[in-house]
């Protein structure tokens, strides 16, 4: 069939509050021109994320009402435990709040300040977390994953050739890991190959560092794999996905993301003496070992939205709807990153504004337009969010300046998707009258969460 249908039906639904362009001209006037200070309730379709925002199904909520919420050794945890052990295939499990917690315990036990990590693309907590600590994170993405234009099937691989040039030059002994972010995020949801992981993997061992994978969005990025590599077609998600984590020494893993759930994560790892740190630094900061910050339905939530996830009528409707908005905007003539990543379009800002340079935030400017347009919040994937550094307090354009769209899992229908759609084409219409940005006040790390612009 050419119309592709969502696999699921509609059991409870959330009223939508309608606004007008006046309306909005105040509201974000009142957050700074800032999307992620807006109240929820002033949007009306809200793609600032897609993180603990996708709709649970009705097997997830029957499992919250069987939640233990016992401190220690509560039967949510070995339900939770289990299924993170058997579709991924560590060792320890540590659960934690959410992605970025699961990255603050494994960089505060294995990170030293001056120490670098490489990544194909940091994501701005994964950096966050590293920079905040004093260490230094790098990018590494192949060259075509730099241009938004250029059609690859894996434009999320790492650029093996440089790895091997900066651990050279570095020293293994300054490198505490080595990282895979699949999907990669921060550029355009763009998905890592298994080769490309397997490659990775033999360089970081070689050098005795330690390999991991920021694992948010793995069954996508598996689903990739069967589609577009050649040998993987036949083969079961859930198959793939033990592979690509057998290279790995451990994972991050943000439960937000690719286990449909509001809440959670966890970290991973083989490493016995490792765990116990991990384990200490947990109880510290998040809460006791068998529940790390959650609840016990959370974690029953998870343990079965990381089995829904890996079925492959779930995930060729994920990754066809969000192919869809890629191409109507396309069909177009609006510049968008080539080609669709599995959680988000992402809107190429420079090539829709090139009038706006861009340390005066194009991206940041094309999202102000789009929420003032149509109520649709985007979020900037750019110079606001990676052009400081907060090591030398400087600024210089990022690689590129993207706006995505990202879409909540099982949220949206696909009339909200053609409004979107629409939004974009009548932003793009009169795209030359859109303003740069400056920068008001800002913190010094992750100033993109809290900042406040005016025009220039």
């Amino acid at each position: 069939m050419k119309t592709f249908i969502e696999p699921f039906k509609i059991k409870a639904v959330e009223p939508i509050q309608m606004t007008t362009r006046a309306q909005r001209e105040q509201k974000i006037r009142e957050a700074g021109l800032n999307p992620f200070l807006l109240r929820a309730e002033d949007v009306i379709i809200d793609l600032l994320t897609d993180s603990g925002t996708s709709a649970m199904s009705s097997e997830q909520w029957a499992a919250m009402m069987r939640g233990d919420e016992s401190y220690a050794g509560a039967r949510s945890w070995f339900r939770f435990e289990a299924a993170v052990q058997e579709i991924f295939g560590f060792k320890h499990v540590i659960p934690t709040h959410q992605g970025r917690a699961a990255e603050r315990i494994l960089f505060g036990t294995v990170l030293k300040p001056k120490q670098t990590v490489i990544n194909n693309t940091h994501f701005d907590t994964t950096r966050g977390n590293i920079e905040f600590l004093g260490g230094r994170a790098v990018d590494l993405v192949v060259e075509e994953g730099k241009d938004p234009a250029h059609e690859a099937p894996f434009k999320g691989n790492m650029d093996t050739d440089k790895l091997r040039s900066a651990i050279k030059e570095i020293g293994p002994a300054q490198i505490p890991l080595v990282m895979i972010t699949v999907t990669n995020n921060s550029g355009g949801g763009q998905p890592v190959s298994m080769e490309n992981i397997r490659q990775v993997s033999q360089i970081a061992h070689e050098n005795g560092i330690p390999f991991y994978i920021d694992a948010c969005r793995f069954a996508e990025n598996a689903y990739f794999i069967k589609k577009r590599e050649p040998g993987y077609a036949d083969r079961p998600v859930k198959e793939i996905v033990k592979e690509m984590f057998s290279y790995a020494d451990g994972c991050t893993m943000s439960a937000k993301k690719d286990a449909l759930a509001n809440i959670g994560g966890f970290l991973c790892c083989n490493d016995d003496e490792l765990a116990k740190k991990e384990q200490e630094l947990l109880i510290i900061t998040e809460g006791y070992s068998t529940y790390g910050g959650l609840a016990g339905r959370d974690m029953d939530a998870i343990a079965v939205g990381l089995h829904e996830v890996l079925e492959e009528d779930y995930l060729e409707y994920r990754t066809r709807s969000t192919a869809y908005v890629a191409n109507a905007l396309t069909a177009r003539g609006i510049p968008v990153v080539k080609p669709a990543g599995g959680h988000a379009v992402y809107l190429d800002a420079r090539g829709i504004v090139p009038h706006i340079p861009p340390l005066q935030y194009p991206g940041w400017s094309l999202s102000v337009e789009l929420y003032l347009e149509a109520g649709v919040r985007g979020v900037e994937i750019g110079t606001v969010m990676f052009g400081y550094d907060p090591e030398t307090d400087s600024e210089k354009p990022a690689a590129m300046d993207l706006v995505r769209l990202a879409i909540p899992r099982r949220v949206y229908t696909q009339s909200h998707m053609d409004y979107v759609v629409e939004a974009v084409e009548n932003v793009h219409k009169r795209r030359t009258s859109v303003k740069g940005l400056k920068i008001v006040s800002a913190p010094r790390f992750l100033r993109h969460f809290t900042a406040r612009f005016d025009w220039v």
